[in-house]
């Protein structure tokens, strides 16, 4: 049985169809890469499988459960969490008081010494240990980076959905970010990946999915998908193919 199964997923916004008869599936413990030029949909997708937009049509299982009409925090107590492009901190608070935020609303809430100690071993996960007092606002784009990832997993997510997390990265913290999530791949978690740094996607899936105007184009093993005519055509026009 599939961990995660998409089954001809659409998303209208109006006349304007975003999503088209998205379908794929997930096993376990895979690291999958979605991609496509912008504005293909797969933004539109993860927010889809998150629960933050609903479907116009089609349905998604997780675990063989429908998720399709829950409410983003039903899906998030089922397991999944997710980054976003544009990282959402509460620049108010410590970068730890953040992390708390995420372990208060997660299904199992944990508060007191408990819920420090956690945060202890979060931010210790993604490289910022011994942080926990620093101002929020006063981190670097790595670092705020760095704190929205173990605000994710301080959901003990079993689905990650990881949009762009890697983008605007320097060479030397794409090397750590890279590292960081293949960390996690080896601990298990099912990880869908958009992203648009190639070589980690060459690097962290062993599997692609591509998307071309809300449609997918390409499903399989990441070189060969990579070098799919009509991959290439998508992401380089026709010239190029």
């Amino acid at each position: 049985m599939s961990f995660l199964r998409l089954d001809a997923v659409t998303k209208r916004f109006g006349g304007l169809t975003a999503v088209n008869g998205l379908s794929f599936e997930l096993a376990a413990g895979e690291t999958v890469g979605l991609l496509g030029p912008n504005g293909s949909g797969k933004t539109t997708a993860l927010n889809m499988i998150s629960g933050y937009l609903p479907l116009s049509e089609g349905s998604i299982t997780l675990s063989g459960e429908a998720i399709s009409r829950l409410p983003p925090e039903k899906i998030a107590h089922r397991g999944v969490a997710r980054t976003f492009q544009l990282v959402r901190a509460l620049p108010s608070l410590s970068v730890g008081e953040n992390v708390l935020a995420a372990l208060a609303f997660r299904k199992a809430p944990l508060w007191g010494a408990e819920a420090e100690e956690r945060i202890g071993q979060l931010l210790e996960d993604v490289g910022l240990a011994g942080r926990a007092d620093q101002p929020a606002d006063g981190l670097t784009y790595i670092d705020l980076k760095r704190m929205e990832l173990a605000r994710a997993l301080a959901a003990d997510p079993q689905l990650l959905l990881l949009d762009e997390w890697l983008a605007g990265l320097n060479p030397t913290e794409l090397r750590t970010g890279i590292e960081l999530i293949a960390a996690l791949r080896d601990r298990g978690i099912t990880i869908l990946l958009v992203e648009h740094v190639m070589d980690a996607v060459r690097a962290l899936c062993s599997r692609c999915i591509v998307m071309n105007t809300g449609t997918k184009i390409a499903d399989g093993p990441t070189a060969e998908v990579l070098a799919h005519p009509e991959v290439v055509r998508a992401y380089l026009g026709q010239d190029h193919a």
